[in-house]
């Protein structure tokens, strides 16, 4: 298996890869010997790595790196010349599953609420027949349970684990606890996405995904992510300066 191309913009690290490069490397990743984590780089966490060492060596460690938002995908092609495409993370994962079910790899679902992650599991179940979800857990688990859960992810014997607990903190609980997951081969940090398939969470119109406007449908229908999404234009002032004037 190739192994995809790994470039740096404004000092994190990205996969050049898309969606058959991707499920090409967790394929790869199944195989292997150790847990890989599975990482969504957009705008919002390489301006966050910046000043927050801790969540670079998260990036800097996982085995793959996926162009998550837009503004990463330009960024790349801009400064580093390479033709990659986006890989949202609310696709990737049913991806997963899709193929999980036709090569029978072992999947268990942590994070969101009791209920959205029932649904998830539910759904999940439905849509791709014969899918070996062999565990799940909602999110609400203090320092003091981490034990328990570990040992329940590892009796399952599952060999994908997704984690659904927001960023930053579902990568630092990767980074932490990884190394725990003797079994598990490949963990993707989703996001929000068990709200997605729960039907919680619209994703954006087609119209807005084609035109890469997904970012813009969220913050009009989300209007507390504008908080988050202020790092957009220092973001593309860095990749602006950097074009310009080099690294320096």
């Amino acid at each position: 298996m190739a192994i995809p191309k790994r470039v740096e913009i404004l000092g994190a690290p990205v996969d050049c890869v898309d969606m058959d490069g991707a499920l090409a490397a967790i394929d790869g990743m199944i195989v292997g010997e150790r847990a890989q984590a599975v990482v969504a780089v957009n705008p919002e966490k390489v301006i966050k790595a910046q000043s927050d060492p801790v969540l670079l060596r998260s990036l800097a460690t996982a085995g793959l790196l996926i162009p998550d938002g837009i503004g990463v995908v330009y960024a790349v092609r801009v400064l580093k010349g390479e033709r990659i495409e986006r890989v949202p993370g609310a696709e990737l994962m049913p991806a997963i599953c899709e193929r999980a079910a036709q090569r029978g790899y072992k999947l268990f679902l942590f994070g969101a609420s009791r209920e959205v992650n029932a649904q998830a599991v539910a759904i999940l179940r439905d849509l791709y027949p014969g899918i070996a979800i062999v565990g799940h857990q909602d999110g609400y688990v203090d320092e003091a349970g981490m034990p328990r859960l570990i040992q329940t992810i590892n009796s399952s014997g599952a060999q994908i684990l997704f984690v659904a607990l927001g960023s930053p903190k579902q990568e630092l609980w990767m980074e932490r606890y990884l190394s725990q997951l003797p079994y598990v081969r490949v963990c993707q940090g989703v996001g929000g996405t068990f709200d997605v398939i729960a039907g919680r969470v619209r994703r954006a119109p087609a119209a807005f995904r084609q035109a890469n406007l997904e970012w813009f449908y969220r913050l009009i229908t989300e209007p507390r992510r504008a908080l988050r999404q202020v790092v957009l234009p220092r973001f593309t002032w860095q990749v602006f300066r950097e074009k310009i004037f080099g690294n320096s």
